[in-house]
This record gives structure tokens, C-alpha cells and sequence, in this order.
């Protein structure tokens, strides 16, 4: 792990219990699916029983079995068929229902605790928490709950027929279904160990494998793509040792069980011929007591292995539930507070952030009237991409408040608005402008999809995004290929800008989105802007004399705090910060 991976939630004891909940919900099939285990593993033990006492019987007293018993022994085998197929297609219903909530819920985790939470995580090993991890977990949900409680049940009721008919047999199995119970809750520690580290390893390589493929143009170009092949195939390797190392300690454990069921039922056979020897059995009565010994104990068995496997899915567990209840860093008001209508004034009041760390900003004042342009301008990490974050509400301030001030009423801090409310006010268009797959007009409605096609082409055209539709064969219904690809970094920075003028935001915040556009571009999309900037605050966060030029009023982050502000003649007509940050550029 490097030093900016975020650590994996270690396999803790009660990760999988934690998960229960997730059946609340289904609380009806649940019950169905047990009932269903309960119904089969009832049925093979009667039918067992029965048929050994009718060959019993049938070898012993010479007596063949009557109609009924025949009926009875086909309605046994009918009863076990339909209940096996019931309890495996209600087990695996019930299980993929929960699988597909609980996804909706590690998306929802991510998204409410982003971007705090995904900072220093590689997409390839989010992607196997909210996919791989989760899938793991339809073992537990569709074979371990229902199967413990159906084997208890089984064990209970048969545990007390023995008691009546030969209790030197309960003797004989009751130990034996302890052994194994107790031997998969011992071997539980371990096993989520070695499954840690196989998650682990696989969580590696879909990382990596993500990394390759998003990569494939610099590995070529840079000739790393041998190295990076290597890289992959070690990371293959490393998961096949921890497979192996696991698959190696389940054969080993699966051998000592086996090995624990044979003794019992040798045991059970020994009791078996001296209660026989001693009379207290005799005729058929022997062999049924032998084989409902032997049913009580198999169910007990494959308990004990489903207990064993499911402690393997810890890790995983582990990481689903961190995902589900990860903390909000931006949690959602108690009484929000509406927005009033009209144009907002933008205010920072001693704000104090830090990463966790030192502070990024240490009492930070500035305010933005309506209907101005502000150039945010500071060298790089001085805190202006974090006044972003800030105004998108990805993070609180420590101290301080950000705030959005009508014409009339008092200001509204972003902490009492709903999140709703915050997006159709505070458009934030970043540095980096992530397109989705799928077509030019999707990506533009991304934040506002009930726009018309008349908005989306009014936009469109404002910021060029029709000239980007005319050279595709569909137009605005062209698709964009997976994050844009099919596109040119300035192309897709204008589309982040048009779809953030579609929702027609109060404040605009412009984190160096137009850096990778041409001074031609550039000048044309502060064209488009200007006929509503009258209607919102904009701020700009650029490098480029030209950007800050065209403001109304630079103000100038140093040490934490805005340091000079002005106009852009009024700060380069004498030496300060803004003339020191502008000397300094190549």
C-alpha cells in the first residue's frame, strides 16, 4: 500500500453479523426460505428413518412394507425434491434482493462521503468494494442464515427423539456436532485472515488493471507497457498464492470435518451394536435409530462448513459496511433553511479548513456582491481549488461559514440548505470536466434533465458545443465514447461549462476550467457568459493574466487568507502579491 492508499477496513469480528440488518426488508422471505431448509433437511431425516426401518423390517421380521409405508416413503422423496428447489430459488432470491440493495447502498455511502472518503482510493478498488465485495457476501445471505437455523431446528427436534428412543446415541452425536461447530468458529479468526488477504490482492489487481486500461495511450507512447505487463502478471500471481493458500487451508479443514463425521459415525454404529447386544434395541427399530443419528448429524455438518466459509467473507463484509455507514464530511441540515428567490451575494467569514492536516485556509474573509466577477489568484496550494470544494459543499469548514446573502433577508448558510436547493444555486465547474458515457446531449442534461431541446441548444451554442456536435455523425445525439475520450480536453471543458449554465446557476464557481482552451476560445466563452452575469456571482479561479483581466475584482490568496484585493489595474500598478504571482510565470 502506498502512502496515498487509503487502508482497507480489517476483517473484524460481528462484520458479517452487522449485515443482518440488510434482511429487514424481506423479513417474509427470509422466514419462507427457512422454512423451506427446516421443511427439507426434516423431510431426508424422515425418510431416512423410515426407509431403514422398512428394510429393517423387510430383512429382519420378513415383513414387506405396506401401501402406506411405500406412499409415505414417495411422498417423503416428492417432499425433499420440492423443498430443496424451493429452499435454493427462495435462498438465492432472497440473496440477490438484499445483493442489489446493498449496492445501491455502498453508491450512496460513496457519493455521501465523497469526496472525502474516495481521496487517496483507486477507482479500480472502489469498484471491487461496490461490486466484488458485495458480490462475495450472496454466499452468506443465501446459504448461512437459514441453514443454521433450519440445522438447529433439525438437531433439536431429532436430538430429542434419540433421548427417547436410545439416549447412548445422543451421547454419540452430540459431541461430534459440537466438535464441528466449535472447530468452524475456532478456524473463523484464521480464515478471514487468509481471506483478507485475498481480497486484498484481487482489490490490487482490479486496480491496477483499471489503472492499465485507462493508461494504454502513455504506456504505449512511453514504452512502459512491458513493465506494466509485468506488474499485472505479478499481481496475478499475488492473488493465486493467497488463493491457493486458501483453497490449501479449506481442503485441510474439509479433511478434519470429514474426518470428525466418519468418527461419529463409527461411534454411532458402536452404540448402535451394544444397545442391540444389550436389547434395549431390537428389530428394525436398530437400524432406524442408526440412521436418524446419522441425519440429525448432517445438517449439523454442513453447517459447520457454511459457518467456516462465511467467516472467509469478513473482509468484505468489513468493507461493504464501511462503505454503507461511511460519515458524511458535509452532513445534511436538521431544519433546512429555503433559499429565497433573485440574485445572491457570496460571503466567507473566518473560514478555517485543513485536509486533516495543517490549515489550507486560516481565517479567510471575502465577499462576492451580485452580479460581479471575482479572479481568485494565488500560487499553486495556497487554497483556491479548496474555496471550490467549499462553495460545492464537498466539506464543511472547521470554522467560519460560507454563506449566500439575498437582497433581502439574512444570509443562508450552505450548511442549512438541503442539497437540492445547493445545486440549483452553486454550479462548480472543476479542473478536470469527466464526461459519461453515452450522448452529447445526455452529458449536458446531466444536471438538469427535464431541460428542453431548446435550452440544451441555447446553451450548446453559447459555449460551441454546437460546432463540437457538428463533427460528430449524430450531432448533440452523438455519443462522447467513456469519460470523453472521443474528445479533446477543450471540448470537454466547454461541455462542463454549458451543462452548468443549463441549470442557470445564482453563483458560478470556474475552478481553471478554461485553462486547456485557446485566448480565442477563452475570449469567446467569456462572451458567452457575460449577458447574465448581471443575474449571478461568478467566481474564477485561473492563472492567465488574460482570465483575471476580465474580471470585475481580484482578490489574491496567500498564507491562508486573501491578502490584496482590487481591480486588475489597481493591483498591477504597484509591486505586490498578484505582480509576484505574475512574475513568476514562464
Amino acid at each position: 500500500m502506498t502512502a496515498t492508499e487509503a487502508p482497507h477496513p480489517g476483517p473484524r469480528p460481528g462484520a458479517l453479523r452487522a449485515l443482518l440488518p440488510a434482511l429487514r426488508p424481506h423479513r417474509a422471505m427470509a422466514v419462507r426460505t427457512t422454512l423451506a431448509a427446516l421443511l427439507e433437511h426434516a423431510a431426508l431425516a424422515a425418510l431416512v428413518t423410515l426407509a431403514a426401518h422398512t428394510v429393517g423390517a423387510a430383512l429382519l421380521d420378513r415383513e414387506p412394507p405396506g401401501p402406506g409405508t411405500v406412499a409415505a416413503l414417495v411422498g417423503l422423496v416428492a417432499v425433499r425434491a420440492l423443498a430443496t428447489w424451493r429452499e435454493m430459488d427462495l435462498s438465492h432470491d432472497l440473496a440477490y434482493r438484499v445483493l442489489a440493495a446493498l449496492r445501491v447502498r455502498v453508491f450512496d455511502g460513496l457519493a455521501r462521503s465523497a469526496p472525502a472518503r474516495i481521496a487517496g482510493r483507486r477507482s479500480g478498488d472502489l469498484a471491487a468494494t461496490a461490486m466484488a465485495d458485495v458480490e462475495a457476501l450472496e454466499f452468506f445471505y443465501a446459504h448461512t442464515t437459514a441453514q443454521l437455523l433450519a440445522s438447529g431446528a433439525v438437531l433439536g427436534a431429532g436430538g430429542t427423539a434419540l433421548a427417547f428412543v436410545e439416549p447412548s446415541l445422543l451421547a454419540a452425536v452430540l459431541p461430534a456436532a459440537a466438535l464441528l461447530l466449535v472447530s468452524a468458529l475456532l478456524e473463523g479468526r484464521a480464515r478471514a485472515a487468509r481471506g483478507a488477504r485475498t481480497r486484498a490482492a484481487a482489490a490490487r489487481l482490479s486496480a491496477d488493471t483499471v489503472d492499465t486500461v485507462d493508461g494504454l495511450p502513455e504506456l504505449l507512447a512511453f514504452g512502459a507497457l512491458r513493465r506494466r505487463r509485468a506488474l499485472l502478471a505479478e499481481r496475478g500471481a499475488e492473488l493465486g498464492r493467497a488463493q491457493r493458500a486458501e483453497a490449501g487451508w479449506e481442503a485441510a479443514a474439509s479433511a478434519l470435518r470429514e474426518a470428525v463425521v466418519v468418527g461419529a459415525v463409527l461411534a454411532v454404529v458402536a452404540v448402535t451394536a451394544q444397545a442391540v447386544t444389550d436389547g434395549r434395541l431390537a428389530g428394525p427399530w436398530a437400524p432406524a435409530a442408526l440412521a436418524l443419528a446419522l441425519a440429525v448429524l448432517a445438517p449439523v455438518a454442513e453447517s459447520a462448513q457454511a459457518l467456516a466459509r462465511a467467516a472467509a467473507l469478513r473482509p468484505a463484509a468489513a468493507r461493504v459496511r464501511a462503505a454503507v455507514h461511511a460519515p458524511a464530511p458535509a452532513p445534511p441540515p436538521a431544519a433546512p433553511v429555503p433559499l429565497p428567490p433573485g440574485p445572491l451575494a457570496l460571503r466567507l467569514s473566518g473560514v478555517r479548513f485543513g485536509y486533516g492536516g495543517p490549515p489550507v485556509l486560516d481565517g479567510l474573509d471575502l465577499t462576492v456582491p451580485p452580479g460581479r466577477t471575482l479572479a481568485l489568484v494565488g500560487v499553486s496550494g495556497a487554497g483556491k481549488s479548496t474555496c471550490a470544494h467549499l462553495l460545492a459543499r464537498f466539506w464543511d469548514p472547521e470554522a467560519g461559514s460560507v454563506a449566500l446573502v439575498p437582497e433581502r433577508g439574512a444570509a443562508v448558510d450552505l450548511r442549512s440548505l438541503t442539497d437540492a436547493d445547493l445545486r440549483r444555486a452553486v454550479a462548480v465547474v472543476g479542473q478536470d470536466a469527466p464526461l459519461f458515457h453515452g450522448t452529447l446531449a445526455d452529458n449536458l442534461r446531466l444536471a438538469a434533465p427535464e431541460a428542453s431541446d431548446a435550452e440544451v441548444a441555447r446553451v450548446a451554442a453559447l459555449c460551441g458545443v454546437d460546432e463540437i456536435a457538428a463533427g460528430l455523425p449524430d450531432g448533440l445525439a452523438g455519443r462522447v465514447g467513456e469519460r470523453g475520450t472521443t474528445l479533446s480536453g477543450g471540448q470537454r471543458a466547454r461541455v462542463a461549462l454549458a451543462r452548468a449554465l443549463l441549470v442557470r446557476p445564482r453563483v458560478l464557481v470556474l475552478d481553471e476550467s478554461t485553462a486547456q482552451l485557446d485566448t480565442a476560445s477563452e475570449a469567446r466563452l467569456a462572451e458567452a457568459l457575460a449577458p447574465d452575469a448581471a443575474a449571478r456571482v461568478t467566481v474564477v479561479i485561473a492563472h492567465r493574466p488574460a482570465t483575471i483581466r476580465r474580471a470585475d475584482r481580484v482578490a489574491v490568496l496567500s498564507g491562508g487568507r486573501v491578502t490584496e484585493t482590487g481591480t486588475w489595474r489597481e493591483l498591477t500598478r504597484r509591486p505586490g502579491e498578484l505582480t509576484r504571482i505574475l512574475d513568476r510565470r514562464p
